[in-house]
């Protein structure tokens, strides 16, 4: 053996080695580095780690046979016994096997997963009444993230739910929610100060990426609101186009009272229960914001979308129908790039006028404006399956579930398009998520037992969602037609003909 390591050291296949290692580690560290500015996958990584691992035995080998001389490479003189050059190939295939056992598992393109979702803040101030503070600091800090189109941004619906959670997995949530990093944080407002902490965590592993505390007055909350988007985008190397950064410095007001009305109805006019009272709630508190500040376009434009939801769901009068006109166009005579605004006026050619081409082009300019706007998806899929255009109408129901992946109307109607196209396993599992999103609500479950007749012939899962649906609970009648339709297609008529008797006796 002793030789054999003679033989190494005379023929320099030390100084290759180490200069082989030298560069091959170099090349590594430069290919981390430039293939995800390329967007290149992480597979062009690890090949690159094969190929120079592969290669260490032959430059072994190489530096065996031959030396570099002042007359060019020639065949290094002395013994080439096959028993040392046998050595030699097994030395260098067990370091190279070694080196590969621990570069492989760690050799991806570190490109950063540009997603993340804002939890729900916890609200520390003394006062109760200051906790709607904390949940428009968050729902702000989401809004400014929503309109960075670099990045994945989940909608607020999908967050709620964890609200109240002393206890975070943050594995499970970004799971659940499909990001790779979570925001959290706390906020404590006592008169004009504000005081907020956050943290930025790496949902893969539940490590802090970074954390900001900010003591400030009131009315400096939008410049912390600015600061943390930016951060956030800087941390997960979004790119800022100059309109996205022009958006993000703009003040919504300036008058903090104006603001903090501002805060609670959005806090009404974005709950998943939006009814009358709700509603109301909403609109009273948008029109005070408009008062105290004539020039609060988000005011408006949100005072907009609630006009047009009750007159869509409890409430078609003309007047309602104009008044959320009005605010729209008046948001946007204020402020015309206003993405909420443009929001806002498509909802009312939809729900107001009926008029999709209109209500389309609105949308599609509330789109660009914010990219991670779950609404604006919706809406346009919706409107595509009315004009029969399924495959992009699916297409951005698709994109609506991945943005508010929680949302059980969103489900709902991806499921149903589903459904309608016979893609009845994606329905299946659909809906599935829509009742865990919502046990309470009957929608999924109803699609999900026709889904089961249509495709299989089976009666047995509507009978049990029937069943489970508590006493007195029937949704616009939802519930008894779906009883009466099952007795129907058992054959048994005179019960269902009872059942439908009973519920126009009733009524």
């Amino acid at each position: 053996m002793s030789g054999f390591f003679e033989e190494l050291q005379r023929r320099k296949v030390y100084r290759v080695a180490a200069a082989y290692v030298i560069a091959a580690g170099f090349i590594i560290q430069i290919g981390s580095a430039v293939f995800p500015a390329w967007e290149l996958p992480n597979w062009t990584l690890r090949l690159v780690v094969v190929l120079l691992l592969m290669g260490f035995p032959i430059a072994l080998i190489l530096a065996w046979a031959y030396d570099v001389t002042p007359q060019g490479i020639r065949v290094t003189p002395g013994s080439h016994r096959r028993r040392n050059l046998l050595m030699l190939i097994a030395f260098g295939v067990i370091i190279s096997a070694g080196a590969g056992f621990f570069l492989l598992p760690r050799a991806s393109a570190h490109k950063i997963d540009k997603s993340i979702a804002v939890l729900p803040f916890q609200s520390l101030s003394d006062e109760k009444e200051n906790a709607y503070f904390a949940d428009g600091m968050q729902d702000d800090i989401l809004t400014n993230l929503s309109k960075i189109g670099d990045l994945k941004v989940i909608s607020r619906t999908s967050v709620i739910s964890y609200r109240g959670d002393a206890v975070r997995n943050a594995r499970e949530i970004g799971k659940a929610l499909g990001v790779a990093t979570l925001l959290e944080g706390s906020v404590r407002r006592v008169g004009n100060r504000v005081r907020v902490n956050v943290q930025l965590i790496n949902a893969n592993n539940d490590e802090h990426i970074w954390a900001e505390d900010y003591d400030r007055d009131l009315t400096d909350v939008f410049a912390i609101q600015t600061d943390l988007a930016q951060k956030i985008a800087s941390a997960l190397q979004a790119k800022l186009s100059p309109n996205e950064k022009a958006r993000l410095d703009q003040r919504p007001t300036e008058n903090s009272d104006a603001y903090l009305l501002f805060v609670q109805a959005h806090d009404y006019a974005t709950r998943t229960d939006m009814f009358r009272d709700t509603s109301l709630k909403a609109e009273q508190l948008f029109e005070q914001a408009t008062k105290l500040d004539p020039n609060f376009a988000a005011a408006f434009a949100g005072l907009s979308m609630v006009e047009s939801w009750a007159y869509h769901s409890f409430d078609p009068l003309p007047a309602r129908r104009e008044k959320a006109r009005t605010a729209a166009n008046e948001a946007l005579r204020l402020q015309p790039d206003l993405p909420e605004a443009h929001l806002a006026l498509g909802f009312s050619y939809y729900y107001g006028d009926r008029d999709y081409e209109r209500a389309l082009a609105e949308f599609e300019i509330a789109k660009r404006g914010l990219p991670n706007e779950a609404q604006a998806y919706m809406a346009i899929g919706a409107i595509q399956r009315r004009q029969g255009r399924w495959v992009e109408s699916t297409a951005n129901l698709e994109k609506a579930a991945q943005l508010d992946p929680k949302n059980s109307s969103v489900l709902l109607n991806l499921g149903y398009n589903y459904m309608a196209t016979r893609n009845f396993e994606a329905a299946d599992k659909i809906f599935d998520r829509g009742i865990e999103a919502a046990p309470e609500s009957f929608g999924s479950a109803a699609l999900k037992s026709e889904l089961a007749i249509r495709w299989k012939g089976d009666l047995s899962v509507a009978e049990k969602e029937l069943a489970s649906v508590p006493q007195g609970i029937d949704p616009q009648g939802l519930v008894t037609l779906g009883r009466a339709g099952v007795l129907t297609l058992q054959r048994k008529f005179k019960e269902a003909l009872r059942v439908r008797y009973a519920v126009l006796v009733s009524g």
